[in-house]
């Protein structure tokens, strides 16, 4: 999709792009400088939050917001993000709050969620410039925690929520379901549930298997269960996965992408599902995932003859 057919602004001369930096790191401040500067002169708006203003040598063209809502994107056309899988992540919230896409440069180590690298700045704002960018749908995660049958919490997640326990010397017990029914129980670290794009995260830490972002699945991969079968576990992307907390064990903890974090008492139940609201990605690249997933790994490939002629 091209983002010039639905955008409101295209036709008109003023266009606006918010940057969202790591200011702590110098590789961020010089490059979100000259992503700021080249933008501007072309003609495109930058927006910038003050807190990350006072960190920036920023032109006095650029504009300052106070906080980071979705309502701070209004009327941008992309939201820039500049930093390492943290960074991208805060800008994944902004982008699913807003509807905005988000083009990421990765200044980390992996970045699977950013589309370009450091040395990529002169490409990124030109393909910015003249709209030489698509957009893609990822998939996420809406949970609900449960106690006693009542709601207690709601979050969402585009890589995971990760059900974990708190005590290192203690496992947590739990039981799973899908769909509504148990598939098995026991002692763990924790489960991940985890969409195709967090499948190179914490659930590939875990063990789970790498999914291409086209398949549409959801993930439940448990940490270091004590159990004969403890295998991950793909399903339907329609499948309500649960993971129930054992009333007799400690009790444990939600993460959501590593970010928000909500108490999880003895008894407690964790329902993930298929998100409603997905995050737009903006992509500078038609190269496949198989060649992302070579590169940022650095898997070895010497040898590969390809298929015959």
């Amino acid at each position: 999709m091209n983002p010039s057919e639905n955008n409101p602004q295209s036709g008109t001369a003023t266009r606006t792009v918010f940057l969202l930096a790591h200011t702590g790191r110098p590789a961020a401040i010089r490059s979100a400088e000259l992503v700021v500067r080249g933008l501007l002169r072309s003609g495109i708006g930058v927006r910038v939050l003050r807190a990350e203003a006072a960190d920036l040598p920023l032109p006095t063209e650029a504009e300052i917001v106070e906080d980071a809502s979705a309502e701070c994107l209004d009327a941008c056309e992309l939201l820039i993000v500049l930093g390492g899988d943290g960074t991208l992540l805060r800008g994944a919230e902004l982008a699913r709050a807003s509807g905005v896409p988000m083009l990421g440069v990765n200044l980390g180590r992996v970045g699977f969620l950013a589309e370009a690298e450091r040395d990529d700045l002169d490409k990124v704002v030109d393909r910015v410039v003249t709209r030489s960018y698509e957009v893609e749908e990822r998939m996420t995660l809406d949970v609900v925690v449960r106690n006693n049958g009542d709601v207690v919490h709601e979050d969402w997640a585009l890589n995971e929520a990760a059900v974990q326990k708190v005590s290192p010397e203690r496992m947590l017990e739990v039981v799973l379901e899908i769909d509504g029914r148990p598939v098995t129980g026991f002692g763990c670290d924790g489960i991940v549930c985890a969409t195709p794009t967090g499948s190179t995260a914490y659930a590939f830490s875990a063990g789970g298997p790498v999914v291409w972002p086209e398949v549409e699945a959801l993930l439940m991969v448990p940490i270091s269960a004590h159990a004969l079968f403890a295998k991950p576990l793909v399903t339907s992307p329609d499948s309500v996965l649960a993971v129930e907390v054992q009333p007799h064990t400690p009790h444990g903890v939600l993460w959501c992408d590593g970010r928000r974090t909500v108490e999880l008492p003895s008894g407690a139940r964790v329902e993930v599902r298929r998100g409603a609201v997905p995050v737009r990605l903006a992509r500078l690249h038609h190269a496949s995932f198989t060649d992302r997933l070579v590169a940022k790994f650095a898997l070895p490939v010497q040898g590969w003859r390809g298929a015959p002629h």
